[in-house]
Formats: C-alpha cells, structure tokens, sequence
C-alpha cells in the first residue's frame, strides 16, 4: 500500500471509529444476509463480538505503516479462527461485508478512491492471513 492508500483508510476509520457499535451492527447484518452459513461461528454476546471487531479494526488500520508489527498478529489471529471452523472462501464475504459497512456508514466520504484503498488494504490483509492459515490451498508452506 502507497501512503495516500494508508491515509485514505486511516482517515475514513477515523470517521467510522464513533459509531463503532452502530458500524459492527451493519457489519453482522450484512454478512449473515450475504453468508448466512458463518453465523454458526458467532456464539457469545454479538455486542461484545462487534467491539472486539472494531477494536482489531482500529488496531490493523493504525498500524498499515508498520506491517511488521502487525502482520504476525493477523497470521496468529487466522490459525485461531480455524479452530471456530473458518475456511478460506469464509474471507470473501468478510470483505464484502466491510465495504458495505464503510459504504454505508461514510456516504459520499466512500468515494472511489477510499474504496480502492480498503480493497487494498482488506486483499492484503486476507491474503496474509489465508496462507497462514490455509497453506496448502493457497501453496504457501
């Protein structure tokens, strides 16, 4: 990601950040409309799953100027969710779900570029946690 890229997340975040329970609301919404069959993975309090959600949100999007720090921790953070039964395909309809949420929640401020940007952003982040957790479907060892 090029620095307008990480501006462009980091400043739209911001924005999202104060209606964070409002946000992962949509967020849960949306991916259980569009991937129902991830529901079974949510079996605690949704309020406290949509704070946790905001709150690693807030951590990735602070830290995409130093990947090295956070990019082992979205390695670990993947090999745990396979123990809730999350499969590689299960990320496409996260990202989806993301956007629609930003989308909805920023408005006119989801422009293209910002949108591009997030798809960066979100892409690279899922590709890193996809091998880590799933090396032999995407050929990483």
């Amino acid at each position: 990601m090029n620095d307008t890229q990480i501006s462009l997340v980091q400043n739209s975040f911001a924005k999202v950040a104060p209606i964070a329970p409002q946000a992962a609301e949509i967020f849960y919404a949306r991916l259980f409309e569009i991937a129902p069959e991830v529901k079974p993975y949510f079996t605690g309090d949704m309020g406290d799953q949509g704070m946790k959600l905001m709150t690693t949100l807030g951590v990735v999007v602070n830290g995409l100027r130093d990947l090295d720090k956070i990019v082992p921790v979205a390695r670990e953070l993947a090999i745990k969710h396979v123990e809730y039964g999350v499969q590689a395909k299960d990320y496409d309809p996260v990202g989806a779900a993301l956007l629609y949420t930003l989308k909805t929640g920023l408005g006119d401020d989801f422009d293209a570029e910002t949108e591009a940007a997030w798809t960066t952003a979100y892409t690279t982040l899922a590709g890193v946690m996809k091998d880590a957790a799933y090396p032999a479907e995407t050929g990483e060892t």
